[in-house]
C-alpha cells in the first residue's frame, strides 16, 4: 500500500484488480503492523468498526454499475474533532468528551460519505487542536497518547493535525482531513514530508468540527500528491446553512479542483518571495534556494523580495481574539453536543482536567484555557478591534497589497524547519526564527505545502499561499513544482536521526 495514489487505488478497483474491501483491509492491517506495533507511530486514536462494512457494500455498488465519483471506494482518515453519529469517538483527543459519541455527522464527514470515502478511523491530535497550554507537547493527547514522526520518531509530528499527517506519510489511508487554525495542517504537513491546503475560510464548513476560532477555522485535505489534495478538497466544497461562513463561497468553490493541475503550470507565474519570513536557518535557506532555482527553471519570473507587509505586527491581537472566540466556540459546541456528554462548557472541561489531572495533566497544563475563561462576550470592543485590526493588517495592507503591487500569482516562502526532538519535560521549543503560517490564517487565505527537500534526512515543504479564493491557482502552482522536483519519499521509521548518515547521503 505505500505511497499509491488514489488514482492507482481507482484503477485497482476499476480493473478487477483489488476491492475497496480488500484496499481498506490492507491499510487496518498495516494501521495494526506500523501505529499499534513496529514503529507504533501511534497516529490513529481508532479505527473504524464499520470500515470493511462499508468498503463491501461501496463494491457492490461499483458491481452494480453505481459510481460515486474519485472517492468511491478510498479509505480517508479524518482527524478526531470532526463529529461521526456513528460509533466513533469524537474527543479532540481529550478523555473529558470520551464515552458521548456525537449525534450526527459533521457537514464534511456527510460529504465524505455521500462522495463514497470509506471512514477509516480517526487520528491523534494536539489535545484540543493545540489550545489548551502554553507548554503543550504537539501530538500528545491525554486520550490518544504521543504521535511520532515517521521519518524519526525521536521527533515531533507537530501539530495540531500530528496522527494525519504522520498517517498519510505512512501511508495508513489514502488521504486524510486535518483542521488549522494558525499553522496546524501547514506544520504537521510539511514536518511529515506531505501535501497539506488550507483553504480559504469559508470554502469549507466548520459545522461539527471542535472548534478553536471561528475567524481562523479551517478543514483541509492532507495526502501524499497535490492531486490527492486536490481530489478529496473537491469531494468537500459545499453550502451549509449550519455554517453561513460558506455562504461566501458561492461562485468561489468548484467540485473538480484535478482540472486546474497543469504540468506547465509555473510558465509565466510570477511569484513574490516572502524573504523577511524565511528566517536565518542555512540548511533550510539552502532548501529554498534550491526551489527557487526550479521555479525559474520551469518558467516562473520571481520578484525577490516580494516581503509581505506586516506579517508579524498581530501576534497580540491575534491571540485576544483567539481567547476570545475560543471560550464562545466551545462554549456553543458543548452546548449542543448533547446531555449525555460529560461537560457542556470550557468551565467544566476545566473542572474535569483539575479532577483528572494524573491522566490530564501529567507533562503541561491548561494555561490557554485559564486566559480564554477569563474573557467577556464577543460585542467587547477589544475583541472587535482586535479582529478589524487582524483583518486589515493580513488582508488590504498585507497580502493584498504585495499581490497588487508586483502582480503576483502567489507568494512563497519555506513552510517551516525540520522536525525538532520530542521534549515531554520542557514541551515544544518556541525559538524558531521564521513565520509562515499566520499572515494566511489571520486573513483567513489560503495556504498549500509541498515537499521541497530534506534537511539532515528530515523533510521540509514549500508554501504558495496568496488572496481569498486562489486554491485554483495555488493547486496549479504546486502540481507543476512537485512533478519537476519529486522531493517526497517514504518515511524511513528511523528510531533516531543519524545526521552523519543524512549528510552522506546529500540531505543536509
Amino acid at each position: 500500500m505505500e505511497d499509491k495514489t488514489i488514482s492507482e487505488l481507482q484503477a485497482q478497483m476499476s480493473s478487477g484488480e483489488s476491492t475497496s474491501a480488500a484496499i481498506t483491509q490492507a491499510y487496518l492491517d498495516r494501521i495494526e503492523a506500523l501505529d499499534r506495533n513496529g514503529p507504533r507511530l501511534n497516529a490513529v486514536i481508532e479505527t473504524n468498526p464499520d470500515a470493511l462494512a462499508m468498503a463491501q457494500a461501496l463494491d457492490a455498488e461499483r458491481r452494480d454499475g453505481r459510481l460515486r465519483g474519485p472517492l468511491h471506494g478510498i479509505p480517508i482518515l479524518i482527524k478526531d474533532n470532526f463529529d461521526t453519529g456513528d460509533r466513533m469517538q469524537t474527543t479532540a483527543g481529550s478523555l473529558a468528551l470520551v464515552g458521548a459519541p456525537a449525534r450526527r455527522d459533521a457537514y464534511l464527514v456527510r460529504r465524505l460519505r455521500a462522495a463514497g470515502a470509506v471512514l477509516l478511523g480517526k487520528t491523534n491530535l494536539s489535545e484540543w487542536a493545540n489550545f489548551r497550554s502554553t507548554h503543550s507537547v504537539s501530538g500528545w493527547s491525554s486520550r490518544g497518547g504521543l504521535t511520532r514522526n515517521p521519518h524519526a520518531l525521536d521527533r515531533s509530528a507537530c501539530g495540531s493535525s500530528s496522527g494525519s499527517a504522520a498517517a498519510v506519510a505512512a501511508s495508513f489511508c489514502a488521504a486524510a482531513l486535518g483542521t488549522e487554525t494558525d499553522g496546524s495542517i501547514i506544520c504537521p504537513s510539511q514536518t511529515n514530508g506531505i501535501v497539506g491546503l488550507k483553504p480559504t475560510l469559508g470554502l469549507l464548513s466548520r459545522s461539527g468540527i471542535i472548534p478553536i476560532a471561528h475567524s481562523q477555522d479551517t478543514a483541509g485535505p492532507m495526502a501524499r500528491s497535490v492531486a490527492d489534495a486536490a481530489l478529496l478538497l473537491g469531494a468537500l466544497t459545499g453550502l451549509d446553512a449550519r455554517d453561513p461562513a460558506t455562504r461566501l463561497s458561492r461562485g468561489h468553490a468548484h467540485r473538480d479542483y484535478t482540472r486546474f493541475l497543469d504540468l506547465a503550470g509555473l510558465k509565466g507565474a510570477r511569484l513574490g518571495v516572502a524573504r523577511k519570513m524565511a528566517g536565518t536557518d542555512p540548511h533550510v535557506l539552502a532548501v529554498f534556494d534550491a526551489c527557487l532555482d526550479l521555479l525559474r527553471q520551469q518558467g516562473a519570473t520571481l520578484i525577490d523580495p516580494a516581503d509581505v507587509p506586516n506579517f508579524d505586527s498581530f501576534g497580540p491581537t491575534e491571540l485576544e481574539v483567539l481567547y476570545s472566540e475560543f471560550k464562545a466556540d466551545l462554549d456553543a459546541y458543548l452546548a449542543a453536543r448533547g446531555r449525555t456528554s460529560r461537560v457542556h462548557s470550557l468551565a467544566e472541561v476545566m473542572r474535569f482536567n483539575q479532577d483528572h489531572r494524573d491522566r490530564v495533566m501529567p507533562f503541561f497544563g491548561q494555561e490557554r484555557m485559564e486566559t480564554a475563561q477569563e474573557k467577556g462576550p464577543l460585542t467587547r470592543a477589544k475583541y472587535r478591534q482586535a479582529l478589524a485590526r487582524n483583518h486589515r493588517l493580513t488582508r488590504r495592507q498585507g497580502i493584498d497589497a504585495i499581490v497588487r503591487k508586483h502582480r503576483l500569482d502567489a507568494i512563497v516562502v519555506p513552510s517551516g524547519g525540520p522536525a525538532w526532538l520530542i521534549d515531554l519535560a520542557n514541551g515544544d521549543p518556541h525559538s524558531w526564527d521564521m513565520e509562515s503560517t499566520s499572515p494566511a490564517a489571520v486573513a483567513g487565505y489560503p495556504h498549500l505545502t509541498v515537499p521541497a527537500g530534506y534537511v539532515f534526512g528530515l523533510p521540509v515543504g514549500l508554501s504558495f499561499f496568496g488572496p481569498a479564493w486562489s486554491e485554483p491557482t495555488l493547486l496549479r502552482l504546486g502540481f507543476a513544482f512537485e512533478q519537476a522536483s519529486r522531493h517526497r519519499r517514504a518515511p524511513r521509521f528511523a528510531q533516531s536521526l543519524d545526521i552523519a548518515a543524512a549528510a552522506g547521503r546529500g540531505d543536509a
